[in-house]
């Protein structure tokens, strides 16, 4: 996976990047790990997500744009208390957000849900810093600056 061609809007570009890096790394991890082992499936996901960061914070340096990432677990757990809300009409069971990614319990398999990334995009005009809550599912992110 390589970063797109449009390089006029480098924090679309992470945006991009980092939806479809998420996607692919959450891929499969339900059929792979049940509830109990949720701490081994975030690490999963976070060992399949490191070296599509690592592209991304080289992709560009020549050019003179510069891409740094890190996990974010309180945007994490900020967004898992906003979108797996409890109570009685709740169909899914418990969510968490462990190390920047927030995963669910459904039919006791571990689904991910998010990854929660600090972003900061430095070009010759500046630098950006935003926060980044990206989907498992290509949905869009939710941006903070």
């Amino acid at each position: 996976m390589a970063a797109s061609g449009d390089y006029d809007d480098p924090i679309a570009n992470a945006d991009g990047y980092l939806g479809r890096a998420v996607h692919e790394a959450a891929a499969g991890v339900q059929s792979e790990y049940d509830w109990r082992a949720r701490a081994d499936a975030v690490e999963t996901v976070r060992n399949r997500l490191d070296p599509n960061r690592t592209r991304l914070a080289e992709a560009r340096i020549a050019a003179g744009t510069a891409y740094r990432s890190r996990y974010n677990d309180s945007a994490a757990r900020v967004w898992a208390n906003a979108n797996c809300p409890d109570g009685a009409d709740r169909q899914f069971g418990p969510c968490e957000a462990r190390r920047g990614v927030v995963v669910q319990e459904r039919a006791g398999e571990t689904h991910v849900l998010a990854v929660a990334l600090d972003v900061t995009v430095t070009t010759g005009r500046g630098t950006t810093e935003m926060t980044l809550v990206v989907p498992s599912v290509e949905t869009g992110s939710v941006l903070e600056e």
